[in-house]
This record gives C-alpha cells, sequence and structure tokens, in this order.
C-alpha cells in the first residue's frame, strides 16, 4: 500500500457545497462586504472584497482557524467555487507565479484583517467599519428570531478569552488566572446578536446596558412595541443601572442571578429547616426542640424555595423581588440567589410553566440560561472565536465577527437545511465533522464544474435532504 498527495483536484470539503447555498440564500458575505471600504485600484484587484470574506468565513466553518491554512487552502477549486469564485482553476491569475491558485493566500488575508486597525487610506485599501458590522449582525440575529415569538428571551453572558502575546489590551485578570480579554456575548436561543470583545481589566457587565439599548429598538422595529423581552444573566451583571433602565421600559423584564451575602443568608435560613424536613422531619423536630441554630446534617438532596422582598444598603434604589433556593447537598448548605422584575402577575405569564411559582421561575426559567454556555463553547472551540492573536485589539474585534458570522452561518444551516434530521440539534463541531468533512473529486470543464461525493459517505440522505431544501429556500 502506498500513499502520496499527487490525486490532483480532490477535496475533503464536500460539505462547503452547503455553506456556500446558505451564503447565496442569506447573503451574508455580500453584506458584510458592504461594512467595508475598499480603495484598491480595480485594475489590479484579482481578489474581490465578497469572495475573501467568504473564503475567511467558510474556512472558520470547516475547521481552519489559521490564517496560514490558507496558503494551501488556495489551491482548492472546491473551496473557490463555495466562495463565487468564477476561475476556479487560478489559470488567469495576472502573474505566472500565481496560476493555480484561484484563492487569496495568507498576507493578502492578514492585510485585509489589520485593515480594521489602520485609518491611513494609502497603506490600507480594505479598511472595516465596526459600526456597520456590529449593526448588521444585529439586524442577521433579529432577522433570525421566529417570526411569532411573543416573548423573546436575551441571554447575557462575558467570558475569558485567553491572551498567549503582546496583544494591544492585555490585562492579567485574578478570576481566570491569566491575561485575557473579556468578550461580551448576547444570545436569543441559538441566535448570536451581540459580540463585543473587551479588555479584561472591567466589570463583567460593562456595556451590557449599552448593548441592551441597540439590541431592544431593533426588536422592536421588528416584533412591534407588544412583545415581551426577558433579559436573562448571571450575577455579574446584577447592576443598579442596568436593572434600572430594565424597569423602566414597557414590556422589558429582567431574570438575573444575585451573589450571597450575610443579610440574604439569615432571610433564607428557616427555609433550609423546611429543606432538611423533607429529608427527616423526625431529625428536624428534635434538633429544634434541642434549641439547635441550624438543621440537622442528613443524608440526600432536598431543596426549598422562598420569596422575599430586598434592598442593599447603597447600591439598589428600591426593594425588589427575590427568590432564594435553599438547598441541601449531603448535608451541605447550598443557597443561591435571583432578583427579577416580574411580579407573576403579568398577563402574558398566566399559563406559562416557567412563571407558575418561586420554584419554576428559578428552575425552569433563569437555570435555562445555561444553554447559553453551550453556545459559547461552540463560538470558541467550533469556530475558533477565541483566535484573537493579532496585535491590534481592532483586528481582533473583526476576527471575533467573523467567527460570529461563521456560527451564524451554520446555525442557518442547522434550522433551516436540517429540521427533522438527526443533525437537527448538532454542535457546530458535529455538524462539520458529520456533514462537511465529505471526500470530493472535482472536475473542471468549460461548462461545468463537476464535484463527485463520497460514494461511502454515511449522511448522504441528509446531505441531500440539506441541499434541497436550501435550493427550495432559493427559489
Amino acid at each position: 500500500m502506498e500513499a502520496d498527495f499527487s490525486g490532483g483536484h480532490l477535496s475533503s470539503d464536500g460539505g462547503s457545497l452547503l455553506l456556500r447555498e446558505v451564503d447565496r440564500t442569506h447573503r451574508l458575505c455580500d453584506k458584510l462586504a458592504a461594512c467595508f471600504s475598499d480603495l484598491r485600484d480595480r485594475r489590479f484587484v484579482e481578489h474581490e472584497l465578497p469572495v475573501m470574506l467568504r473564503q475567511r468565513v467558510l474556512g472558520l466553518a470547516l475547521g481552519y482557524e489559521d490564517i496560514n491554512d490558507h496558503d494551501k487552502l488556495r489551491l482548492d477549486p472546491l473551496l473557490a467555487a463555495a466562495c463565487g469564485r468564477e476561475d476556479v482553476l487560478g489559470l488567469e491569475r495576472l502573474h505566472p507565479q500565481d496560476k493555480g491558485r484561484p484563492l487569496a493566500g495568507k498576507s493578502t488575508l492578514n492585510r485585509l484583517e489589520l485593515g480594521a486597525h489602520a485609518t491611513n487610506e494609502r497603506t490600507k485599501k480594505i479598511q472595516a467599519h465596526a459600526e456597520k458590522i456590529e449593526a448588521l449582525l444585529l439586524s442577521e440575529g433579529v432577522a433570525a428570531i421566529p417570526r411569532k415569538s411573543q416573548v423573546i428571551v436575551l441571554d447575557f453572558d462575558a467570558t475569558d478569552d485567553r491572551i498567549h502575546g503582546g496583544q494591544e489590551g492585555r490585562f492579567y485578570h485574578g478570576y481566570y488566572g491569566d491575561y485575557c480579554y473579556l468578550p461580551l456575548y448576547v444570545f436569543c436561543g441559538d441566535i448570536p446578536l451581540w459580540a463585543q470583545l473587551r479588555t479584561s481589566d472591567r466589570d463583567g457587565s460593562d456595556g451590557a446596558l449599552e448593548a441592551l439599548q441597540k439590541i431592544a429598538p431593533a426588536i422592536r422595529e421588528r416584533f412591534g412595541k407588544h412583545v415581551v423581552i426577558l433579559v436573562r444573566a448571571d450575577s455579574g451583571f446584577c447592576r443598579e443601572p442596568f436593572m434600572a433602565w430594565v424597569e423602566s421600559q414597557p414590556n422589558v423584564h429582567y431574570v438575573l442571578g444575585l451573589a450571597r451575602n450575610a443579610r440574604l443568608a439569615q432571610q433564607l435560613a428557616p427555609a433550609f429547616w423546611d429543606s432538611a424536613a423533607q429529608l427527616d422531619e423526625e431529625a428536624v423536630q428534635c434538633a429544634r426542640a434541642a434549641g439547635a441554630h441550624e438543621p440537622p446534617v442528613l443524608p440526600g438532596t432536598a431543596r426549598t424555595f422562598l420569596e422575599m422582598c430586598y434592598q442593599t444598603l447603597k447600591s439598589w434604589s428600591k426593594e425588589r423581588r427575590v427568590i432564594g433556593k435553599a438547598e441541601l447537598l449531603e448535608g451541605k448548605a447550598n443557597p443561591r440567589y435571583i432578583v427579577t422584575s416580574l411580579s407573576g402577575k403579568e398577563a402574558w405569564t398566566q399559563g406559562h410553566a416557567w412563571f407558575a411559582d418561586a420554584a419554576s421561575l428559578y428552575e425552569q426559567c433563569y437555570c435555562a440560561r445555561g444553554d447559553m454556555e453551550n453556545r459559547i463553547k461552540e463560538q470558541q472551540m467550533d469556530l475558533f472565536a477565541d483566535r484573537t492573536s493579532t496585535v491590534h485589539m481592532k483586528s481582533n474585534q473583526l476576527r471575533l465577527w467573523l467567527s460570529t458570522f461563521g456560527y451564524l452561518l451554520m446555525r442557518h444551516l442547522r434550522a433551516g437545511a436540517l429540521a427533522g434530521t438527526r443533525l437537527a440539534k448538532a454542535s457546530a463541531g458535529t455538524l462539520r465533522l458529520h456533514l462537511l468533512k465529505v471526500a470530493a473529486q472535482v472536475t473542471v470543464s468549460v461548462r461545468r464544474v463537476h464535484v463527485r461525493l463520497c460514494s461511502a459517505f454515511p449522511l448522504r440522505e441528509v446531505f441531500a435532504q440539506a441541499h434541497h431544501a436550501l435550493r427550495q429556500a432559493e427559489a
């Protein structure tokens, strides 16, 4: 048995055809290209801006995180066709040394990204406009929310993006124990609405209010003023300006985590006796009779929820509804708290399981925000959002956005073409492994590009179904 790389026009990314159809349907990369200024002399342009952006975004979706990968990927005629390049074999390149290389190499793509930082149009001919890209991501995300939604849940969260070098904005974060950025994400279900790269020398909620003040009007513009917006976040976002602004807006509410403190613990203490009674009522009665200050240590798990009114001594402007969870885990107390602007009497909450009582609000509504952690993992692990290794902050922000658009592309594929299939709820990494990584032989003639996919591909029926659904959507 012998093996070498003399197979000719073969590709391991046959699934790029599906991504091509998703991009053709939603025109994501064309819209993204409109957020740049291209000041190049058209006489010498060989790589059009939309093609380069597709090359970068599709490359991330296909698993190529490093720009250096494109020095080999630029030879792939299938990727060239998926990116919209007409000369898929690169036979019409101007310089002899570029013949056979239809796509841009690492240096060209690097200049594209560094153009986000530069302001001198003499040296950087392609410049990114951050405010336009930010607005595009928001508008595309809002457009992807189901039209008949009556309650739109927005999940806010921050995460760490480790820095390995001397990048601009380098700062040591004590909680994460390393030098990192602190990006802010906002998702609606699995739909990204906001991806903001921040330095880590700040409060985790910094910029969240400004983000919400842009997101809420965008949602109102599409869904009207009567749609309910529910904001969920952990205790890092439980800040007076954030809560006060939400409370001032009609049909906007929050459910936020609340950090523990001695005053809250004192109010919740009686509920731990009730939790212990669920495990052994007789032992609890004996402990009370003996004058014990705390419930006895009992094996097992039990929890009780207690509603209370609470106001901080200084930071809060008024008293708010707080729900405490008095949970015992094998004898260990595990108190948790949330604060909410919901009274439970709103008309739209009636009949909704999430808001039936304090336990439901905590367990079904608030705890469901944990799924956002999976979305962030997809962003960083599957779409390489943490590949922020350029020197400049603005260029790293552009990389974060490119990753987010790559995620949005994969999300459209999952939601629009794979509904009802075994991959309908698969992560971006699983989609890539099982659906996009398929061997393909590419034959280029005068009239067509013929792609022959592997006959032994296990998910050929799913692939065909997805492709058919995308073509129907395009039509």
